[in-house]
């Protein structure tokens, strides 16, 4: 049976942060999900509506994304995985597994690394390993478009959406997802940024956590880059999905779901 969908806001240090939650308290460790940028918990609304059945899942939108307050400045990976231990602790929430995707991987990581007892197991959906060129160019390819009255930002964001379409992702879909990179206003860009100034300390953590950790690996924009990671996992692999695209959550929910609870269990 599926699981509603409740939504809430909680103090965390910085400000207020939204959530999505779903299920109940068990015998199963609660899981955060943490999503990429610069979207939100809602890409896990469908996700979480078949997984909640037996445990608790709570999605937070990381600071300055969805509905969560834009912080006064730029913050680091660091910040995100502090301010979400902040409100979890105010939520009196103590051991958890972590799905973490795209820039969420990277919070998932730092977070494993700043409270390494109150994770158990971490998913990750691609993980970015990059040389410092690459990474040059990813923040060249996701530096902030300025306003303009042609309306290049928006043009250049729904392009993008055309370009990564996963199979089966509907217009409908994509302009819902697209409507979330646009919460943050001039700040949208943070969350990409902060990914790419972790990249080193991202390869560092990942080698020295011994924490379980799964990383899915469906054909998106960084499909060919995510395999690198495996050689730097202590305990976990790599699981190549190239049936998927972005979306895949909402399109393949049921074995999204299965595949995620194999992993944790």
């Amino acid at each position: 049976m599926a699981s509603d969908i409740r939504r809430a806001f909680v103090d965390a240090e910085y400000g207020q942060m939204h959530y999505r939650n779903a299920g109940e308290p068990s015998d199963k460790r609660p899981l955060i999900c943490l999503h990429q940028s610069p979207k939100s918990s809602r890409e896990f609304i469908e996700f979480m509506t078949v997984a909640a059945t037996d445990r608790l899942i709570i999605a937070i939108d990381s600071p300055g994304h969805g509905e969560s307050d834009v912080p006064l400045q730029k913050m680091s990976i660091e910040d995100f995985a502090y301010q979400i231990w902040s409100a979890l602790d105010v939520l009196e929430i103590h051991k958890v597994d972590i799905m973490g995707h795209h820039t969420g991987a990277k919070v998932a990581a730092e977070m494993a690394w700043q409270q390494p007892d109150k994770v158990s197991n971490i998913v990750m959906v691609s993980a970015l390993v990059l040389t410092p060129e690459e990474r040059d160019e990813f923040k060249s390819m996701f530096k902030p478009i300025p306003l303009d009255v042609a309306g290049t930002r928006f043009q250049q964001m729904w392009s993008r959406s055309i370009q990564y379409r996963g199979p089966g992702v509907t217009l409908e879909q994509l302009a819902a997802s697209m409507a979330e990179n646009l919460r943050a206003g001039e700040a949208y860009e943070w969350g990409h940024e902060a990914a790419f100034n972790y990249t080193d300390n991202f390869a560092e953590r990942i080698a020295k956590l011994p924490h379980r950790i799964t990383v899915l690996n469906p054909k998106d924009m960084l499909f060919e880059l995510t395999p690198r990671v495996g050689k730097l996992l202590k305990n976990g692999e790599v699981i190549d999905h190239p049936e998927w695209g972005f979306g895949f959550m909402d399109t393949d929910t049921e074995t999204a779901v299965q595949v995620v609870k194999a992993a944790l269990d």
